[in-house]
């Protein structure tokens, strides 16, 4: 419930103005306000109180135990920020880290220069680093080969068109990206549970992966990330079987089969590719699917606030998000108060093993309701230039660590 924090010393922020316990204050506070639009909110509003006793001291208390609370505190959500800078953060942020921000061309780059106020810049081998922002992937691979990046994130299938030569090497790691068929369980069929069961039984995870990932991606059976010690293996609890789809079908009232729309938003891999070949999964057992392909804005509206849609398929990327399940009108429409109970449990745990029973406990319950049609876990899949030490394989939280990158001699 109490959590003592004691701060490095002589640390400043960019515009050389110095870091210590009223900025921690500031932050979480303004973070907690009620105006406040920090997307995880609930983090700050649990802090009972912030006591500073001193300007490298920072106590919070708790108003109910978090399990994850020092993870949370390492994600983007938690930065702190000076009070003084702080209304200008939005075009010109202020921080405390390795890299401050150079110059920013909207819609092209993002360029970041060592900071002279970094409290360990002898150890930074990195001086300065470029962002592109280059939306078409043949395009991100041209660049690449022609000397102008130095890594990139690219579509599986983009790898197979080019030779990379003795020049790049592969990272293949893992990401928190839980790609679901996303089901909506307040719709008249899909409320009932074997005709969601149905749905289950007639995705065949290795054949969306092989086709519409090249192979890479994690089969997955609940909406928990591989990666994590509490994960459990749920991909057989209802396995692929068209026929017995086609019977739970029947049996929940549709033997002529069960018409739904298909909403896919504009990602070309996971979502339109992997979209066809679930249409066709679905179709092999009694099902007749529309596919509606739409553009991000009308996803957003349509799908994810309105809740507007039979089934859509989207990769969850946010790490440690199986709460998102116990959400009021979440777009989901899963509400199970036994669900909702265990995962506050998970939360609010006392010891790791309690936590670790309940997160299991919650990963079998959306898999036996067959909340959303679970498929993969997407993989990390990025082509580096040789001699470039320090890329993280995995994607664990949405960080490109540049402090820990470095050039082999």
């Amino acid at each position: 419930m109490v959590y003592t924090f004691k701060l490095e010393e002589g640390v400043k922020f960019h515009d050389g103005s110095d870091f210590d316990s009223s900025d921690v204050k500031y932050t979480f506070e303004e973070n907690a306000s009620e105006d406040s639009q920090n997307k995880r909110k609930g983090r700050f509003t649990n802090i009972a109180s912030i006591e500073t006793p001193d300007p490298y001291t920072v106590i919070l208390t708790l108003k109910e135990p978090r399990g994850d609370f020092l993870a949370q505190l390492g994600e983007s959500t938690a930065v702190i920020v000076d009070p003084d800078s702080d209304a200008g953060n939005a075009t010109n942020p202020v921080g405390t880290g390795p890299y401050k921000l150079d110059r920013w061309i909207k819609g092209d780059q993002v360029r970041m220069v060592m900071a002279d106020t970094y409290r360990d810049k002898a150890n930074l081998k990195i001086k300065k680093a470029t962002f592109r922002f280059i939306n078409d992937s043949a395009a991100r691979m041209a660049t690449l080969l022609a000397g102008d990046v130095d890594f990139t994130f690219v579509p599986n299938e983009t790898i197979q068109q080019f030779k990379l030569g003795d020049e790049f090497y592969v990272l293949e790691g893992t990401t928190n990206g839980e790609t679901i068929l996303s089901t909506n369980n307040q719709h008249e069929a899909l409320s009932k549970l074997k005709v969601r069961q149905a749905i289950a039984h007639a995705i065949n995870r290795q054949e969306i992966i092989d086709g519409a990932m090249f192979g890479y991606g994690t089969p997955i059976g609940s909406h928990f990330a591989p990666h994590h010690p509490d994960y459990v293996d749920l991909t057989n609890t209802y396995p692929y079987d068209p026929e017995k789809s086609k019977a739970l079908l029947a049996e929940a009232g549709y033997p002529n089969g069960l018409e739904l729309s298909l909403k896919l938003p504009p990602v070309d891999n996971y979502a339109r590719a992997g979209g066809q070949i679930v249409a066709a999964q679905l179709e092999k057992a009694g099902f007749k699917i529309k596919i509606e392909n739409v553009d991000w804005p009308k996803w957003l509206d349509e799908v994810y606030k309105k809740r507007n849609y039979d089934l859509s398929i989207v990769s969850h990327v946010e790490p440690m998000d199986i709460n998102i399940y116990a959400r009021d009108n979440y777009y989901f429409n899963y509400k199970n108060p036994e669900f909702n109970k265990v995962i506050n449990e998970a939360e609010t745990a006392l010891t790791p093993e309690v936590r670790s029973a309940k997160l299991k406990e919650a990963q079998m319950m959306l898999a036996k309701d067959a909340v959303n049609g679970f498929m993969f876990q997407l993989a990390n899949v990025q082509v580096v230039r040789k001699g470039l030490q320090g890329v993280w394989k995995d994607a664990h939280l949405f960080v490109t660590d540049v402090a820990r990158m470095s050039w082999a001699e």
